[in-house]
């Protein structure tokens, strides 16, 4: 095993896609189910997202969802990833993340993010617009001093039970993330694999502007990405590929459909533009054997200085994504079955 590998924690998060046939209570059991294989196998932290009103997208509400995960599994991390802190009060954000620390002490990360509703009406449905990202800084600082007790904006008001609580936070990079994260001091969850030049960049800047916090004294640097592997490359690739179809067809029809199986997408029709957009979608990620996700991990760990990896598969054949968790647990030394 590299030695590179060896010394990188891999944790795992997902996004509760609904597969076609189910429903999207079935897509949270699934996740549920998710996290106690990532538990057995090894992985240091088990995160799940927030999307709202997104077809094909069941998760909506990440620190419910947590709790979930976190009552279901025993020694795994859980947490978020992330909340879209824009479309919160900071205040509600921290008492939720306070009754999941109290309930399950040592267990739980908060990943913060900074995107609003992705279609104008989800955006009014939640009260927000497209400018209220920029309020993200503002709001990362008045949620921190919500637990360590030293925000000043409201007086005599305390959030229980987080005041006092060391709840991890952790920000994920979209847009000016990389830098706030270094100007807080806070660790960076930066994606994807796919823009490896982009994502390089991003983790310079937050290296050399980082300044050490109460929350952090070195910069640490998170990178997700679609992790595949499989038996051969062909199995591989057809693990990406209802995920893939289901991207080019939002990028063309506005909606998210379920995970349909590979086999099906592939024997349907697409219109160039879907056809280029799908072939697109497969492209750049971490996919094939053992030893060729292991080179290509060993090369972007190096690229990056990584501290960790998060993993964001997701696909149509929840055995088959079991087995690349597995064969990927292998490679990292995990101690999985």
């Amino acid at each position: 095993m590299s030695s590179s590998i060896a010394s990188t924690r891999f944790s795992f998060l997902d996004r509760s896609r609904i597969r076609e046939g189910d429903d999207g209570p079935q897509a949270l059991r699934d996740t549920i189910t998710l996290a106690g294989t990532a538990e057995a196998l090894g992985y240091h932290r088990f995160w799940v997202s927030e999307h709202h009103g997104v077809p094909g997208v069941a998760g909506s509400a990440p620190t419910v969802l947590a709790a979930a995960v976190a009552a279901a599994t025993s020694t795994i991390r859980v947490g978020t990833g992330g909340v879209m802190l824009p479309n919160h009060q900071p205040l509600v954000v921290a008492e939720q993340f306070g009754v999941l620390a109290s309930l399950f002490p040592g267990r739980i990360d908060m990943g913060l993010g900074r995107s609003v509703g992705f279609t104008d009406g989800i955006r009014r449905a939640l009260g927000r617009d497209k400018e209220d990202a920029d309020a993200f800084a503002g709001q990362l600082a008045e949620l921190l001093g919500w637990l360590d007790g030293t925000q000043q904006a409201h007086p005599q008001v305390h959030a229980r039970p987080a005041e006092g609580l060391r709840i991890p936070p952790y920000v994920l990079a979209t847009g000016e993330g990389a830098g706030i994260a270094a100007a807080a001091g806070l660790p960076l969850v930066v994606g994807d694999l796919r823009g490896r030049d982009k994502l390089i960049r991003a983790v310079e800047v937050y290296r050399s502007a980082f300044r050490p916090s109460a929350w952090g004294q070195e910069p640490y640097v998170i990178v997700a990405g679609t992790v595949a592997v499989a038996g051969t490359a062909e199995e591989a690739r057809r693990l990406l590929v209802p995920e893939a179809w289901s991207m080019a067809y939002s990028r063309t029809h506005g909606s998210f459909p379920p995970l349909a199986p590979a086999e099906r997408v592939e024997a349907s029709a697409m219109t160039e533009k879907e056809r280029g957009l799908f072939e697109s979608g497969l492209r750049g990620h971490l996919a094939g054997t053992e030893e060729t996700v292991k080179a290509g991990l060993r090369r972007v760990i190096e690229e990056t200085g990584a501290d960790e990896v998060l993993v964001t598969t997701s696909t149509y054949d929840r055995e088959a994504l079991v087995d690349s968790m597995r064969r990927l647990a292998r490679i990292a030394g995990l101690g999985a079955d």
